[in-house]
């Protein structure tokens, strides 16, 4: 899971600076508030990022991990958060990756 991880970080990390060149950061938040197609898909992803927020608080309580830098790229950052707290993960001590495909399931 971790190489295909670093993949997708990697590649969505890359579209995600050419986005910001192109129309910057606060242009992507307008794309996504320019019709109700796109604030369907904002929403949907403000809910998901705090669900995955919700994981990853009960995640760090149980493994000892500090949240809160995670949490603030989430907020700021969207996905890229929870990648990292995954990506950065001690080997062997969290359940947050089994939490999340159940969840998804």
């Amino acid at each position: 899971m971790r190489p295909a991880l670093i993949l997708v970080f990697a590649a969505f990390g890359a579209f995600s600076l050419y986005a910001m060149w192109q129309v910057g950061y606060f242009g992507i938040w307008q794309a996504g508030m320019a019709s109700v197609g796109a604030w369907q898909l904002l929403l949907d992803f403000v809910i998901t990022s705090f669900l995955l927020l919700g994981f990853m608080a009960r995640d760090a309580r149980q493994t000892g991990r500090k949240l809160w830098p995670y949490a603030l790229i989430t907020v700021a950052a969207g996905s890229f958060g929870p990648m990292l707290y995954l990506l950065l993960k001690p080997s062997g001590r969290s359940d947050f990756t089994a939490a999340a495909v159940a969840a998804s399931r």
